[in-house]
């Protein structure tokens, strides 16, 4: 074979790599809004140990600072500063010793929001794409990060019986 032709297949292979790399940059961002305190040290120390993958779902690009999401279309999303969520009735699950409170007002879209861990992370995940309790699972060596200062009680815990 000629040099000729194997610089042709050699400039026809590398179009076809810079092609597929320009396409994958044209992926648009996740377009999230920051939280009002996504600036604390702490919401660092959560994104940079974010994983790849949530719920089996690939990491995409977001343009707001401390977030995360994941999936095409997104089905995870995490904003970390937001603000604690206190006293309240919502549900309180216990996943992999995280409190979350559960608020399925807006279901399927599901947010979870830690309970005693300041800054306070969000997590809303789409129950008909993926699991929450899954998402929240392969979110727990991030979230861990930030100290648990307070936990969920039950209200049977509260009243001597």
């Amino acid at each position: 074979m000629s040099a000729r032709p194997l610089r042709r297949v050699s400039a026809l292979v590398g179009g076809a790599l810079l092609a597929v790399v320009a396409l994958a940059g044209c992926t648009p961002a996740v377009s999230l809004e920051a939280a009002a305190d996504a600036t604390d040290p702490g919401c660092a120390e959560v994104i940079v140990r974010l994983p790849d993958t949530v719920a089996d779902q690939p990491k995409r690009e977001t343009d707001a600072q401390a977030t995360g999401a994941w999936g095409s279309p997104a089905s995870v999303l995490l904003r970390c500063g937001v603000a604690d969520t206190g006293p309240t009735t919502l549900p309180c699950v216990d996943v992999n010793g995280i409190d979350w409170v559960r608020d399925d007002s807006d279901a399927p879209n599901y947010r979870f929001t830690t309970f005693g861990r300041t800054p306070t992370t969000e997590v809303i995940v789409n129950g008909d794409a993926v699991s929450g309790t899954t998402a929240l699972v392969d979110l727990t060596n991030a979230v861990q990060v930030v100290p648990q200062t307070s936990k969920c009680t039950d209200v049977s815990d509260s009243f001597a019986g």
